[in-house]
Parts: C-alpha cells; structure tokens; sequence
C-alpha cells in the first residue's frame, strides 16, 4: 500500500547504500522463502574431497546474485518509468532469496564467499545505471539476456554438480526457474533484442567473473 511519500534524491541513494551493505556483508540478507530442499543439509553433505569443487560453484552462483542486486539496482537509479523503476527494485528482492540461498550454502560446505564481491558490485552497478540511462527498452533487453545467460549458466552447474549433493542441485534449479522467469518477464515488458557486440561482452565478462570467483 503507497504511503504517498515522495523520496528524495537522497532518501534514494541512502536506499541504494543500504542495499550495497546488506549484500556485500555476510548474514545480513535473509530469504522470504526457501527452495524444496528435500533431505536436511547434513543427509546430503558431500564427501570431503568434493566440497572445494561444489563451494567453489556455490561461490560463483552468490557472485552472481551479488551482481544481479547491483545490476537491479543501478538500472532502478536511472530508469526514466516509474514502472520500469518498480519492476527493477521487485527483481532485487526476488534474487535476495538467491543470494541467502548461496550463502548459506557455501557456509554449510565449510567455505566464505568471494573476497571479490566488492568490485563486481560496484562494476556490475555502473552497467545497471549505463543501462538505465540508454532507455528503459534497453535496461529491460539488458535485464533479459543477462537471465538467459545466467541460466545457461546454472544448467552447466548442474552438470557439474554430483548428484549425491542434491541440496546444491535443488537450490540451483530451483534459481534457474526463477532466473527464466525473470528474463520471460523483461521481454514481455518490452526489452529490446541487444547488439551481437554486447552479448559477446557480457559473455566475456561473465567469463571473468567465474574463473575469478570459483578460487577466491
């Protein structure tokens, strides 16, 4: 229900910043709801020698959550629609349960999540907002190939993932459902098809990020 009040510019960067602090600091998101998890943690636990590998995934999938909050959040700063705004900021929240999912997880296997969150947020932001300002029909394109690719992505953990640990493997499917979602969404809002170019970019990119991440 609309207070009726009009945040100031102000009020909405403080609100950007309470959103960089409460994904960039460990234990401070927590999730609305939870994947159909099946067994409990400690019946699926995987044997020791395979947790750096299944963590180390788990590790990426969270840097990618933490790029989808800043990402969501730099398009929310410079989307033109009031709609377009809403729809960003309704995203962010739906991939917070993403982003507690992962973390929790990486803990239970005995890991941290990547040292280098810090800098993917913040280039990951700087895109939203560049995004944002090259028109909403972009901002949403923008919002639809990064989910493909990120679903594409999951689908490669999944094969990668044994299948003993089957609390990982529920917890990334039950992210590529919502992550196609998402992307069927920004398409049916209007997205535009974006620039072969750009695709190769955020490929690239994505690239980096995972070979990073999967050791830090």
């Amino acid at each position: 229900m609309s207070t009726g009040r009009r945040y100031t510019a102000l009020d909405q960067w403080l609100a950007r910043a309470d959103n960089a602090l409460r994904t960039l600091v460990p234990g401070s998101t927590r999730a609305q709801r939870q994947p159909e998890l099946g067994p409990t943690p400690e019946q699926t636990q995987p044997p020791e020698s395979q947790r750096p590998h299944i963590a180390g995934l788990m590790r990426i999938n969270h840097t990618g959550e933490v790029c989808a909050q800043a990402l969501y959040q730099g398009q929310a700063t410079t989307a033109r629609l009031p709609d377009v705004r809403e729809a960003m900021e309704e995203s962010a929240r739906e991939e917070e349960d993403h982003l507690a999912w992962c973390e929790e997880r990486i803990a239970q296997l005995g890991e941290k999540p990547s040292r280098l969150n810090p800098l993917f947020y913040a280039l990951s932001f700087s895109m939203g907002a560049a995004a944002g300002i090259a028109g909403d029909r972009w901002s949403l394109g923008f919002v639809a190939e990064t989910e493909h690719q990120v679903v594409r992505h999951l689908e490669s953990h999944l094969d990668r993932i044994p299948p003993a640990d089957e609390q990982s493997r529920r917890i990334i499917a039950q992210m590529r459902e919502d992550e196609r979602q998402h992307a069927v969404t920004a398409e049916q809002a209007g997205g535009a098809a974006l620039p072969p170019p750009v695709k190769t970019a955020m490929t690239v990119m994505s690239k980096i990020m995972t070979f990073t991440t999967y050791r830090l």
